[in-house]
Protein backbone atom coordinates (compact mmCIF):
# COMPACT_ATOMS: atom_id res chain seq x y z
CA UNK A 1 0.00 0.00 0.00
CA UNK A 2 1.60 3.26 -1.14
CA UNK A 3 0.75 7.06 0.06
CA UNK A 4 2.59 10.00 1.05
CA UNK A 5 2.19 12.03 4.63
CA UNK A 6 0.18 14.38 2.74
CA UNK A 7 -2.26 12.03 1.65
CA UNK A 8 -2.32 10.17 5.25
CA UNK A 9 -3.35 13.76 7.15
CA UNK A 10 -6.02 14.69 3.72
CA UNK A 11 -8.08 11.92 4.84
CA UNK A 12 -8.19 12.30 8.26
CA UNK A 13 -6.24 9.09 9.38
CA UNK A 14 -3.58 10.75 11.38
CA UNK A 15 -6.57 11.23 13.80
CA UNK A 16 -6.26 6.96 14.34
CA UNK A 17 -2.81 7.02 15.55
CA UNK A 18 -3.34 9.78 18.55
CA UNK A 19 -4.73 7.49 20.66
CA UNK A 20 -1.78 4.80 20.60
CA UNK A 21 -4.29 1.81 21.10
CA UNK A 22 -4.37 -1.07 19.61
CA UNK A 23 -7.06 -2.47 17.53
CA UNK A 24 -8.96 -4.21 20.43
CA UNK A 25 -8.73 -1.77 22.29
CA UNK A 26 -10.05 0.87 20.14
CA UNK A 27 -12.89 -1.38 19.39
CA UNK A 28 -13.68 -2.17 23.06
CA UNK A 29 -13.66 2.06 23.55
CA UNK A 30 -15.86 2.34 20.46
CA UNK A 31 -18.33 -0.34 21.97
CA UNK A 32 -18.00 1.59 25.71
CA UNK A 33 -19.33 4.92 24.10
CA UNK A 34 -22.01 3.34 22.00
CA UNK A 35 -25.66 3.58 22.13
CA UNK A 36 -25.57 5.12 25.44
CA UNK A 37 -23.64 8.05 24.57
CA UNK A 38 -24.62 11.70 23.91
CA UNK A 39 -24.58 13.02 20.52
CA UNK A 40 -23.83 16.55 19.85
CA UNK A 41 -24.96 17.44 16.19
CA UNK A 42 -23.45 21.50 15.54
CA UNK A 43 -25.04 22.68 12.16
CA UNK A 44 -23.39 25.52 11.10
CA UNK A 45 -25.30 28.47 8.96
CA UNK A 46 -22.26 29.22 6.89
CA UNK A 47 -22.01 33.23 5.54
CA UNK A 48 -24.23 34.92 8.28
CA UNK A 49 -27.51 34.17 8.41
CA UNK A 50 -30.81 36.29 8.50
CA UNK A 51 -31.95 36.03 11.82
CA UNK A 52 -34.83 38.03 11.21
CA UNK A 53 -36.12 36.18 8.22
CA UNK A 54 -36.18 33.10 9.80
CA UNK A 55 -37.52 34.03 13.38
CA UNK A 56 -39.85 37.25 12.09
CA UNK A 57 -41.73 39.89 14.65
CA UNK A 58 -44.12 39.93 12.08
CA UNK A 59 -46.39 42.04 14.18
CA UNK A 60 -43.76 44.58 14.45
CA UNK A 61 -44.46 47.66 11.86
CA UNK A 62 -40.77 48.47 11.25
CA UNK A 63 -40.18 45.53 10.08
CA UNK A 64 -42.04 45.90 7.02
CA UNK A 65 -41.20 49.54 6.71
CA UNK A 66 -37.70 49.23 6.93
CA UNK A 67 -37.79 45.86 4.56
CA UNK A 68 -40.49 46.94 1.45
CA UNK A 69 -39.25 44.40 -0.53
CA UNK A 70 -38.03 41.52 1.50
CA UNK A 71 -40.19 41.29 4.55
CA UNK A 72 -42.03 37.98 4.70
CA UNK A 73 -46.27 38.41 5.10
CA UNK A 74 -48.03 38.11 8.35
CA UNK A 75 -50.25 35.71 6.43
CA UNK A 76 -47.43 33.71 5.48
CA UNK A 77 -45.57 33.44 8.43
CA UNK A 78 -45.72 30.40 10.34
CA UNK A 79 -47.10 32.14 14.02
CA UNK A 80 -45.23 29.75 17.15
CA UNK A 81 -46.39 32.44 19.46
CA UNK A 82 -45.17 35.51 21.89
CA UNK A 83 -41.89 36.18 23.54
CA UNK A 84 -41.73 37.31 27.17
CA UNK A 85 -42.49 40.69 26.04
CA UNK A 86 -45.16 40.16 24.32
CA UNK A 87 -43.56 40.12 20.92
CA UNK A 88 -45.60 37.59 18.29
CA UNK A 89 -42.93 35.51 16.34
CA UNK A 90 -42.89 33.42 13.40
CA UNK A 91 -40.95 30.75 11.63
CA UNK A 92 -40.34 31.61 7.68
CA UNK A 93 -43.20 29.88 5.51
CA UNK A 94 -40.50 27.18 4.14
CA UNK A 95 -39.54 25.86 7.37
CA UNK A 96 -43.05 23.52 8.08
CA UNK A 97 -41.27 20.80 9.80
CA UNK A 98 -39.56 23.09 12.17
CA UNK A 99 -42.87 24.23 13.40
CA UNK A 100 -43.89 20.94 13.63
CA UNK A 101 -40.93 20.43 16.24
CA UNK A 102 -41.70 23.47 17.66
CA UNK A 103 -45.12 22.27 17.80
CA UNK A 104 -43.90 19.46 19.58
CA UNK A 105 -41.98 21.20 22.21
CA UNK A 106 -38.47 19.67 21.22
CA UNK A 107 -37.26 22.82 19.46
CA UNK A 108 -35.81 25.86 21.57
CA UNK A 109 -36.00 29.54 19.77
CA UNK A 110 -33.18 31.40 20.96
CA UNK A 111 -33.22 35.34 20.18
CA UNK A 112 -30.37 38.29 20.36
CA UNK A 113 -27.34 36.16 20.81
CA UNK A 114 -23.85 37.28 20.26
CA UNK A 115 -21.15 39.36 22.40
CA UNK A 116 -20.08 42.56 22.78
CA UNK A 117 -18.89 44.60 19.95
CA UNK A 118 -19.38 42.36 17.78
CA UNK A 119 -17.41 41.57 14.47
CA UNK A 120 -19.02 41.79 11.32
CA UNK A 121 -16.20 39.91 9.53
CA UNK A 122 -17.01 36.15 8.36
CA UNK A 123 -13.63 35.06 9.22
CA UNK A 124 -13.32 36.70 12.61
CA UNK A 125 -16.96 36.30 13.43
CA UNK A 126 -16.48 32.58 12.52
CA UNK A 127 -13.61 32.02 14.96
CA UNK A 128 -15.15 33.86 17.91
CA UNK A 129 -17.70 31.45 17.57
CA UNK A 130 -15.35 28.58 17.48
CA UNK A 131 -12.69 29.50 20.04
CA UNK A 132 -15.75 30.73 22.15
CA UNK A 133 -13.24 33.85 23.09
CA UNK A 134 -13.24 37.24 21.59
CA UNK A 135 -9.22 37.85 22.43
CA UNK A 136 -7.76 34.68 21.18
CA UNK A 137 -9.45 34.11 17.65
CA UNK A 138 -5.86 31.76 16.83
CA UNK A 139 -6.58 29.02 19.65
CA UNK A 140 -8.38 25.91 19.92
CA UNK A 141 -12.17 25.16 19.79
CA UNK A 142 -14.81 24.86 22.37
CA UNK A 143 -15.05 21.83 21.18
CA UNK A 144 -11.65 21.25 20.38
CA UNK A 145 -10.94 21.56 23.77
CA UNK A 146 -14.09 19.11 25.17
CA UNK A 147 -12.14 16.56 23.30
CA UNK A 148 -9.10 16.92 24.60
CA UNK A 149 -10.61 16.80 28.26
CA UNK A 150 -11.29 13.18 27.51
CA UNK A 151 -9.98 10.69 29.29
CA UNK A 152 -7.31 9.18 26.91
CA UNK A 153 -6.93 7.36 24.62
CA UNK A 154 -10.24 8.59 23.26
CA UNK A 155 -11.98 7.04 20.05
CA UNK A 156 -10.55 7.88 16.97
CA UNK A 157 -13.71 8.64 15.50
CA UNK A 158 -14.91 10.46 18.91
CA UNK A 159 -15.59 13.48 16.86
CA UNK A 160 -16.54 13.53 12.85
CA UNK A 161 -16.21 16.95 10.59
CA UNK A 162 -18.39 16.01 7.16
CA UNK A 163 -16.06 19.17 5.94
CA UNK A 164 -12.77 18.72 3.89
CA UNK A 165 -10.90 21.40 6.48
CA UNK A 166 -11.04 21.35 9.83
CA UNK A 167 -13.22 24.05 11.40
CA UNK A 168 -12.19 26.12 13.83
CA UNK A 169 -14.55 25.08 16.39
CA UNK A 170 -13.28 21.23 16.32
CA UNK A 171 -9.16 22.67 16.59
CA UNK A 172 -8.03 20.97 19.42
CA UNK A 173 -4.32 20.23 20.81
CA UNK A 174 -4.59 16.07 21.95
CA UNK A 175 -7.77 14.76 19.24
CA UNK A 176 -7.36 14.74 15.69
CA UNK A 177 -10.76 14.40 14.08
CA UNK A 178 -10.96 12.70 11.28
CA UNK A 179 -12.64 14.68 8.18
CA UNK A 180 -15.44 12.29 6.43
CA UNK A 181 -17.24 13.80 3.52
CA UNK A 182 -18.19 10.64 2.56
CA UNK A 183 -18.21 7.21 4.33
CA UNK A 184 -18.59 5.42 1.05
CA UNK A 185 -15.21 6.82 -0.10
CA UNK A 186 -13.46 7.33 2.98
CA UNK A 187 -10.14 4.90 2.37
CA UNK A 188 -6.49 4.99 2.21
CA UNK A 189 -5.33 6.72 -1.28
CA UNK A 190 -3.94 4.16 -3.14
CA UNK A 191 -3.19 3.46 -6.81
CA UNK A 192 -5.25 0.49 -6.87
CA UNK A 193 -9.25 -0.17 -6.67
CA UNK A 194 -11.27 -3.25 -6.63
CA UNK A 195 -9.51 -7.13 -6.01
CA UNK A 196 -5.90 -5.56 -5.75
CA UNK A 197 -6.98 -3.05 -2.99
CA UNK A 198 -7.99 -6.05 -1.29
CA UNK A 199 -4.94 -8.00 -2.19
CA UNK A 200 -3.15 -5.30 -0.54
CA UNK A 201 -5.56 -5.21 2.86
CA UNK A 202 -4.90 -8.92 3.38
CA UNK A 203 -0.88 -8.92 2.01
CA UNK A 204 -0.46 -6.05 5.06
CA UNK A 205 -2.28 -8.22 7.61
CA UNK A 206 -0.58 -11.00 6.97
CA UNK A 207 3.09 -9.35 7.42
CA UNK A 208 1.44 -7.71 10.80
CA UNK A 209 1.29 -11.37 12.14
CA UNK A 210 4.77 -12.41 11.64
CA UNK A 211 6.50 -9.02 13.53
CA UNK A 212 9.33 -10.77 15.14
CA UNK A 213 8.97 -9.38 19.10
CA UNK A 214 12.99 -8.00 18.59
CA UNK A 215 11.15 -5.38 16.27
CA UNK A 216 9.24 -2.92 18.97
CA UNK A 217 9.41 0.12 16.51
CA UNK A 218 7.91 -2.11 13.21
CA UNK A 219 5.54 -3.93 15.93
CA UNK A 220 4.28 -0.67 16.79
CA UNK A 221 3.55 0.76 13.32
CA UNK A 222 2.24 -2.40 12.41
CA UNK A 223 -0.59 -2.08 15.68
CA UNK A 224 -1.11 1.40 14.21
CA UNK A 225 -1.80 0.85 11.02
CA UNK A 226 -4.00 -2.14 11.87
CA UNK A 227 -6.12 0.62 14.31
CA UNK A 228 -6.75 2.56 11.47
CA UNK A 229 -7.41 -0.27 8.95
CA UNK A 230 -10.15 -1.12 12.14
CA UNK A 231 -11.22 2.44 11.85
CA UNK A 232 -11.93 2.35 8.47
CA UNK A 233 -13.97 -0.53 8.28
CA UNK A 234 -16.59 1.10 11.21
CA UNK A 235 -16.74 4.16 8.82
CA UNK A 236 -17.61 2.09 5.85
CA UNK A 237 -20.13 0.72 8.08
CA UNK A 238 -22.40 3.84 8.11
CA UNK A 239 -22.35 3.77 4.11
CA UNK A 240 -24.61 0.63 4.30
CA UNK A 241 -26.98 2.63 6.45
CA UNK A 242 -30.53 3.08 4.76
CA UNK A 243 -32.50 5.87 6.66
CA UNK A 244 -36.17 5.12 7.75
CA UNK A 245 -37.28 8.24 5.49
CA UNK A 246 -36.16 10.12 2.43
CA UNK A 247 -33.83 13.11 3.19
CA UNK A 248 -33.43 15.54 0.61
CA UNK A 249 -30.94 14.92 -2.32
CA UNK A 250 -28.33 17.41 -1.68
CA UNK A 251 -25.34 18.19 0.60
CA UNK A 252 -26.53 18.71 3.79
CA UNK A 253 -29.09 15.95 3.60
CA UNK A 254 -26.68 13.67 2.45
CA UNK A 255 -24.38 14.99 5.37
CA UNK A 256 -27.63 14.60 8.00
CA UNK A 257 -28.01 10.97 6.30
CA UNK A 258 -24.36 9.70 7.40
CA UNK A 259 -24.89 11.31 10.69
CA UNK A 260 -27.54 9.07 11.38
CA UNK A 261 -26.07 6.51 9.91
CA UNK A 262 -22.86 6.74 12.34
CA UNK A 263 -25.43 6.91 15.71
CA UNK A 264 -27.50 3.76 14.43
CA UNK A 265 -24.17 1.91 13.56
CA UNK A 266 -23.06 3.29 17.15
CA UNK A 267 -19.17 3.35 16.00
CA UNK A 268 -18.64 5.42 18.46
CA UNK A 269 -18.89 8.84 17.11
CA UNK A 270 -19.76 12.24 20.02
CA UNK A 271 -19.77 14.64 18.29
CA UNK A 272 -20.62 15.89 14.84
CA UNK A 273 -19.68 18.94 12.99
CA UNK A 274 -22.31 19.67 9.40
CA UNK A 275 -22.00 23.19 7.57
CA UNK A 276 -24.48 24.33 4.86
CA UNK A 277 -23.43 27.75 3.04
CA UNK A 278 -24.80 30.28 1.04
CA UNK A 279 -26.36 32.68 3.81
CA UNK A 280 -24.16 36.02 2.70
CA UNK A 281 -27.46 37.00 1.45
CA UNK A 282 -27.11 40.58 0.35
CA UNK A 283 -29.00 40.89 -2.91
CA UNK A 284 -32.33 38.96 -3.95
CA UNK A 285 -33.25 37.33 -0.92
CA UNK A 286 -36.50 36.80 -2.18
CA UNK A 287 -39.91 36.05 -0.53
CA UNK A 288 -41.55 33.26 -1.97
CA UNK A 289 -39.10 32.42 -4.02
CA UNK A 290 -35.37 33.40 -4.42
CA UNK A 291 -32.24 32.36 -2.77
CA UNK A 292 -33.33 33.11 1.29
CA UNK A 293 -36.59 30.90 0.32
CA UNK A 294 -34.21 28.16 -1.23
CA UNK A 295 -31.93 28.24 2.21
CA UNK A 296 -34.69 27.75 4.48
CA UNK A 297 -35.48 24.87 2.06
CA UNK A 298 -32.54 23.18 2.61
CA UNK A 299 -32.39 23.66 5.95
CA UNK A 300 -35.78 22.93 7.29
CA UNK A 301 -36.42 20.03 5.06
CA UNK A 302 -32.77 18.61 6.07
CA UNK A 303 -33.45 18.67 9.81
CA UNK A 304 -36.98 17.46 9.86
CA UNK A 305 -36.14 14.47 8.35
CA UNK A 306 -33.14 14.00 10.36
CA UNK A 307 -35.48 14.47 13.33
CA UNK A 308 -38.09 11.72 12.43
CA UNK A 309 -35.15 9.58 11.73
CA UNK A 310 -33.52 9.42 14.79
CA UNK A 311 -37.79 9.35 16.21
CA UNK A 312 -38.08 6.18 14.35
CA UNK A 313 -34.55 5.05 15.22
CA UNK A 314 -35.28 5.42 19.20
CA UNK A 315 -32.04 7.91 19.26
CA UNK A 316 -34.05 11.45 19.51
CA UNK A 317 -33.36 11.24 23.23
CA UNK A 318 -29.73 11.04 23.11
CA UNK A 319 -29.09 13.77 20.35
CA UNK A 320 -28.80 17.62 20.44
CA UNK A 321 -28.69 19.61 17.60
CA UNK A 322 -27.55 23.04 17.51
CA UNK A 323 -27.78 25.73 15.22
CA UNK A 324 -26.09 29.06 14.39
CA UNK A 325 -24.21 31.34 12.04
CA UNK A 326 -21.56 33.56 12.79
CA UNK A 327 -23.27 36.95 12.91
CA UNK A 328 -26.90 38.63 12.09
CA UNK A 329 -27.61 40.43 9.32
CA UNK A 330 -28.80 44.79 8.95
CA UNK A 331 -32.01 45.67 9.84
CA UNK A 332 -33.24 47.48 6.61
CA UNK A 333 -32.84 45.99 3.28
CA UNK A 334 -29.96 47.02 0.92
CA UNK A 335 -29.90 48.78 -2.74
CA UNK A 336 -29.82 44.99 -3.72
CA UNK A 337 -32.75 43.30 -2.25
CA UNK A 338 -30.37 41.75 0.59
CA UNK A 339 -29.42 42.32 3.80
CA UNK A 340 -25.48 43.59 4.79
CA UNK A 341 -23.58 42.12 7.83
CA UNK A 342 -24.99 42.72 11.19
CA UNK A 343 -24.66 41.66 14.46
CA UNK A 344 -27.09 39.70 16.80
CA UNK A 345 -28.52 36.46 15.87
CA UNK A 346 -30.96 33.99 16.27
CA UNK A 347 -29.84 30.03 17.79
CA UNK A 348 -31.81 26.86 17.73
CA UNK A 349 -31.76 24.05 20.05
CA UNK A 350 -33.49 20.73 18.80
CA UNK A 351 -33.58 17.20 19.80
CA UNK A 352 -35.54 14.48 22.30
CA UNK A 353 -34.45 16.24 25.96
CA UNK A 354 -35.07 19.83 24.97
CA UNK A 355 -37.14 22.33 26.87
CA UNK A 356 -38.60 24.10 23.64
CA UNK A 357 -39.93 27.44 23.25
CA UNK A 358 -38.81 30.67 22.89
CA UNK A 359 -35.87 32.06 25.04
CA UNK A 360 -34.92 35.86 24.92
CA UNK A 361 -36.57 38.47 23.27
CA UNK A 362 -37.63 40.49 20.25
CA UNK A 363 -35.49 43.23 19.09
CA UNK A 364 -37.63 46.60 18.54
CA UNK A 365 -36.93 47.44 15.19
CA UNK A 366 -38.04 51.36 16.03
CA UNK A 367 -35.44 53.00 14.62
CA UNK A 368 -34.39 55.47 17.77
CA UNK A 369 -31.16 56.08 17.94
CA UNK A 370 -31.97 55.55 21.52
CA UNK A 371 -33.51 52.01 20.83
CA UNK A 372 -31.77 49.62 23.82
CA UNK A 373 -32.44 46.40 21.67
CA UNK A 374 -31.00 47.97 19.03
CA UNK A 375 -26.91 49.13 18.44
CA UNK A 376 -24.92 51.20 15.60
CA UNK A 377 -27.49 54.22 15.45
CA UNK A 378 -30.35 51.61 15.15
CA UNK A 379 -29.21 49.81 12.37
CA UNK A 380 -28.02 46.07 14.26
CA UNK A 381 -29.77 43.94 16.46
CA UNK A 382 -28.04 43.84 20.09
CA UNK A 383 -27.19 40.93 21.98
CA UNK A 384 -29.18 40.26 24.87
CA UNK A 385 -27.64 36.53 25.67
CA UNK A 386 -23.94 35.47 25.37
CA UNK A 387 -23.75 32.79 22.67
CA UNK A 388 -21.21 31.40 25.32
CA UNK A 389 -24.16 30.46 27.94
CA UNK A 390 -25.42 28.57 25.13
CA UNK A 391 -22.41 26.39 24.99
CA UNK A 392 -21.63 26.47 28.45
CA UNK A 393 -25.45 24.71 29.30
CA UNK A 394 -24.56 22.02 26.54
CA UNK A 395 -21.29 21.94 28.19
CA UNK A 396 -22.41 21.11 31.62
CA UNK A 397 -26.27 19.38 31.05
CA UNK A 398 -25.49 17.66 28.31
CA UNK A 399 -22.25 16.50 27.34
CA UNK A 400 -21.17 16.16 31.49
CA UNK A 401 -17.85 18.36 30.78
CA UNK A 402 -16.88 21.44 33.07
CA UNK A 403 -17.99 24.69 31.14
CA UNK A 404 -15.35 26.72 32.95
CA UNK A 405 -12.49 24.94 32.16
CA UNK A 406 -13.46 24.43 28.44
CA UNK A 407 -14.57 27.78 27.74
CA UNK A 408 -12.01 29.74 30.08
CA UNK A 409 -14.76 31.61 32.45
CA UNK A 410 -17.90 31.22 33.63
CA UNK A 411 -21.00 32.23 31.36
CA UNK A 412 -23.50 29.83 33.18
CA UNK A 413 -25.55 32.89 34.88
CA UNK A 414 -28.52 33.74 32.38
CA UNK A 415 -28.17 30.91 30.36
CA UNK A 416 -31.31 29.63 28.53
CA UNK A 417 -33.64 26.71 30.00
CA UNK A 418 -33.46 24.36 27.19
CA UNK A 419 -32.21 21.70 28.73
Amino acid sequence: MSFSRRQFVKGGVTAFTFGFAAPQAICDIAFAQGSAARNLVVVYLSGGNDSLSTVIPYRDANYTSRRPTIAIPAANVLQIGTDSSGVELGLHPRLTGMRSIFDAGRLAVIQRTGYANQSRSHFTGFDIWGTASTTNTSGTGWLGRYLDGLRMPVDPLVAWNTQRETPRPLMARLVGVPAITSPATYAFSSPNSGAEAGYERTAQTRISSHIPVDRPHLAFVNSTTQAALGTLDRVATVATYRPANTYPNNGFGQALTAVAGAMNKQIGTKVFWVQTGGFDTHATQGVNQGSYFNLMATLGDGLKAFYDDLSAQGLLGSTLVLVYSEFGRRITENGSQGTDHGAGASMMVLGGAVRGGIYGTAPNLSLDPANPTLENNASDVKWETDFRSVYAKILDNWLGANSVTVLGGDYRAGAPAFL
